[in-house]
């Protein structure tokens, strides 16, 4: 009974702060909302009844004095903020007007063509920051005229030419990227390979690379366009950016062998005794381990340069290292102590070492993703 007598007090008291928390709110536009709310299922309902009146009028003093507090200002952003302002002015028009109750309380003030206005002119102010931009040379400001008609384009869908506008700033920072063949200065040029490790390397990342940025722009993601240093030379392409890649250090030794050994022990039955129990005993032998094994490691630098001011855009130094062992083995003693993975060593009789070539696919399969990732960022709006 007094844990009842508890839990009823508790609920009469969260009931009286709820009563009185319309005025108290921090959030006078929320408390607006739900006192509205609130008289739409209790008409009767005093509290809502005292607060509504004086929610609206607090909230239209506070909100129309952050718009002129905004419109002394020159930032441009300020359009935002004011646009704000007369939608949280708008949301209490909306909802006392749409109810009767509540608008027997609060004649509201319908602010929509203010809105509208305040849309119009951040809208103009935007497209004129666009103009400007636009008539400037680089990519940069080519960007930043989209950014601009892009608003205006927002702020009131359609205004003026501000679509066209947008297309022609997108054509303007569009680059021309050239992915220049890889220069090794390393393993290839040392290792006797020859011409077919230079055009496995140019397969996998330039022609690669091309293909693919290519591809995954189709949707207009990037606004670049990619060649290779031949496809531009085709195309009659003068190039903006070009990305370099080289190899500073590929190294792929041959495997080194080291032999161990590993001792094992097993209980094995060896009969019973003469009630029939089995008898068991510990078995021993030893596991002779030849590891062959390799670390191999490419160290590839990616330079992004301006074509025309030799500026450079970006740079990147990418290592990566490929680790492979094998492992094969004889025994000696008792062949009973041995598990079921000793056995796959002791019938491995032949190494898989790796080709060149997959070591290769293995080194540039983890650099390869970073190298991409970087050109799209770099390229990206």
């Amino acid at each position: 009974m007094k844990k009842f007598i508890h839990y009823f007090m508790l609920i009469l008291l969260l009931s009286a702060c709820s009563k009185k928390s319309y005025l108290e709110r921090s959030n006078e536009d929320k408390a607006l909302q739900d006192a509205v709310k609130k008289l739409a299922r209790s008409q009767d309902n005093e509290d809502a009844i005292g607060a509504i009146p004086i929610l609206y009028s607090n909230i239209q003093k506070a909100h129309l004095a952050k718009i002129a507090s905004y419109r002394t200002g020159k930032d441009i952003g300020r359009w935002d903020k004011i646009i704000s302002e007369y939608d949280y002015l708008q949301d209490a028009y909306n909802a006392i007007i749409n109810s009767t109750p509540a608008f027997r309380l609060v004649n509201p003030q319908n602010y929509s063509a203010e809105l509208l206005e305040a849309k119009q002119q951040g809208a103009e102010e935007n497209y004129i920051a666009g103009q400007t931009f636009i008539d400037k040379d680089g990519r940069d400001n080519a960007k930043k005229a989209y950014s601009y008609f892009s608003k205006a384009n927002k702020l009131v869908p359609g205004y003026k030419d501000a679509k066209a506008q947008m297309n022609n700033a997108y054509e303007l920072s569009i680059v021309n990227v050239i992915i220049n063949p890889i220069q090794d200065n390393s393993y290839f040029i040392n290792s006797g390979w020859g011409s077919s490790g230079y055009n496995y390397s140019n397969e996998y990342f330039q022609q690669t690379l091309v293909r693919e940025l290519q591809n995954s722009n189709g949707n207009g993601r990037y606004a670049a366009r990619f060649y290779t240093d031949w496809e531009a030379r085709r195309e009659n392409v003068q190039p903006d950016w070009a990305v370099d890649l080289r190899l500073r250090d590929l190294n792929i030794p041959y495997p080194v062998s080291n032999t161990y050994s590993r001792s094992r022990s097993a209980e094995v039955r060896n009969g019973t005794d003469t009630s029939g129990k089995p008898i068991y005993k510990t078995v021993y032998a030893t596991l002779n381990v030849q590891r062959s094994s390799f670390t191999a490691n490419a160290n590839m630098e990616m330079t992004i340069t301006d074509v025309r001011t030799r500026k450079n855009i970006s740079y990147k130094n990418y290592r990566e290292d490929y680790r492979w062992q094998e492992e094969r083995a004889s025994y000696t003693g008792d062949s009973r102590a041995l598990s079921s993975d000793d056995w796959a060593l002791i019938n491995n009789n032949n190494y898989n070492t790796p080709r060149r070539e997959d070591i290769l696919s293995e080194l540039y399969r983890k650099i390869y993703p970073q190298v991409k990732s970087n050109i799209s960022y770099t390229v990206d709006w």
